[in-house]
């Protein structure tokens, strides 16, 4: 039977032994130990099993028939660190909060009760303030637009993810081969900042009269039944005005990073059961997701609240350099683990004055896993 379909059958048992008992620094402390003790048994290709010369410094071309394990395919978890995201708010921004329409307030309604709001009143009303009655007059507001400028930086991580490989050795020269290795990352990316900045509210306000009633002490919330419930007018003097205020709140990037790399591989069998691989070239990506947020714009004492997201996917580049050490745990699989240096271009996801970006400059990652020869 093929060596690469034993190899591949093996895969699921491994895995689930891998994924349930062991974590990383015990991994690599159980390398270390097995390639101490001469644990377990390892096939190593040497020049003279191609006919070459084990002395030669000469790179030779490995034959394409050789029973040599040239090829090899990893899976393995990676942990992202060293990245970050800038969030800028710039411009006028309309506020998706409470519906003036509907009689619905940033600090109370007046909505249409049972009646129908017979005879141009209505018992279906509430206010939250004592501040907001000044004599028969009963204010409302809600605020639909502010104005604000602002920038934060924010450093996140670990983040874990997945990786996987497949490559080939092509030459070799002395105990050494020379090939190369596709690869293939899967990073979730979430990042968030919160902070509060001034802003310039545009804050609108009804008033209502509560004509010769005794307004209930605030905060009062009255039923969509008028049986009973003191009523108001439905009628309402608006005004605007714009103040002072602030904005608060998360802004966030929830994204996918996707990478590929391609580049040539150097591999060096350091003993029997251990050898160091070493790699480098070219990576593209493809960053998607969402920028969300979610404010608390406050002006006067009154609160509204705003929310919503904007999506977009950008394509960055960059480069990989990395090193890996692989145990040789049986003949026909490995434990490794590695560590990579990822810089690429920023990812940029915006829309309506509001910006994220993702900063992938200096990302650095660590990845375990498993590693199948054949």
């Amino acid at each position: 039977m093929p060596r690469a379909f034993i190899a591949f059958t093996k895969i699921p048992d491994f895995m689930h032994h891998l994924a349930i008992n062991l974590r990383f620094r015990t991994i690599l402390g159980w390398c270390w130990l097995v390639a101490l003790t001469g644990f377990a048994p390892v096939v190593l290709a040497q020049p003279e099993s191609f006919g070459g010369n084990p002395d030669s410094y000469a790179f030779l071309r490995i034959p394409s028939n050789t029973d040599d394990w040239t090829r090899h395919f990893h899976v393995g978890v990676l942990v992202g660190m060293n990245i970050s995201a800038n969030f800028s708010r710039s411009g006028t921004f309309t506020i998706s909060g409470n519906n003036p329409a509907s009689g619905i307030f940033d600090d109370g309604y007046v909505r249409t009760d049972n009646t129908g709001n017979a005879f141009g009143q209505t018992g279906y009303w509430g206010y939250n303030n004592a501040s907001q009655l000044n004599g028969t007059a009963l204010a409302m507001h809600a605020a639909n637009a502010f104005s604000a400028t602002g920038s934060s930086k924010e450093n996140g991580g670990p983040f874990p993810g997945f990786d996987m490989a497949y490559g080939d050795n092509l030459w070799y020269w002395k105990h050494a081969r020379v090939g190369w290795e596709l690869g293939f990352g899967l990073l979730p990316i979430s990042l968030s900042e919160n902070s509060t900045l001034p802003a310039s509210v545009n804050q609108l306000t009804y008033t209502f009269n509560t004509g010769g009633i005794v307004v209930p002490g605030s905060p009062y919330q009255g039923g969509f039944n008028r049986d009973g419930e003191p009523t108001i007018s439905t009628a309402a003097n608006i005004s605007t005005n714009q103040t002072a205020g602030t904005v608060g709140g998360s802004q966030s990037l929830d994204v996918m990073l996707y990478t590929l790399r391609l580049g040539p591989t150097f591999y060096w069998d350091l003993s029997d059961h251990l050898s160091l691989s070493l790699g480098v070239g070219p990576a593209i990506g493809i960053v998607s997701g969402d920028y969300k947020f979610d404010e608390i714009i406050t002006a006067n004492g009154v609160s509204a609240r705003n929310s919503g997201s904007i999506g977009g996917t950008d394509f960055v580049y960059g480069g990989y350099v990395n090193a890996t050490v692989l145990c040789h745990v049986v003949d026909n699989g490995d434990i490794f683990a590695g560590v990579q240096f990822m810089p690429m271009s920023n990812a940029t996801i915006s829309g309506g004055g509001r910006m994220g970006r993702l900063n992938l400059g200096g990302q650095l990652y660590f990845s375990v896993g498993v590693n199948w020869p054949f």
